[in-house]
């Protein structure tokens, strides 16, 4: 199972199309906030696929959640824009709430800054900023999960 995972696109839908096309096959999509209605304009390419979205920090009047648990390939995943855990100061809320939920997978925006990480059987991911180019892609498999930092 392959997911997409972006965050931070603020209005910029033409790099998630970008993504998208290069990554057909990709079962889910995650959008970690600050651009929640850039999806709305992407119509074919996200046509049929399962899209997960959280809030962030710009997502002005949202009405998303600010955390989600998606179950995607037999594993939990917390998804979090990362503002409302103060991410930029640190993970460690991030990892708290992810590792209280029972989380495999804790996956956060907001920094701009692509991470992937593993903490005592807890992987951790950041995409960076779609606006920037730059997007996430996790796959699970029988033999693991594997987090990639890809860019368009």
């Amino acid at each position: 199972m392959r997911i997409l995972v972006f965050s931070d696109s603020h209005g910029s839908s033409s790099r998630m199309r970008d993504a998208l096309m290069l990554q057909r096959d990709a079962d889910l999509i995650i959008h970690l906030g600050d651009g929640e209605r850039d999806l709305e304009y992407l119509g074919e390419a996200v046509a049929g696929r399962k899209t997960v979205q959280v809030c962030g920090n710009c997502d002005f009047c949202s009405m998303l959640p600010e955390n989600e648990i998606v179950f995607a390939g037999g594993v939990k995943i917390f998804c979090s824009h990362g503002h409302t855990e103060h991410v930029k100061y640190g993970r460690e809320e991030l990892v708290s709430k992810a590792r209280a939920a029972g989380a495999r997978i804790a996956l956060y925006g907001h920094t701009h800054e692509s991470v992937t990480d593993y903490d005592d059987g807890l992987y951790i991911m950041n995409p960076g900023s779609i606006r920037n180019g730059e997007y996430g892609a996790i796959d699970i498999t029988p033999q693991g999960i594997i987090l990639l930092k890809m860019k368009v």
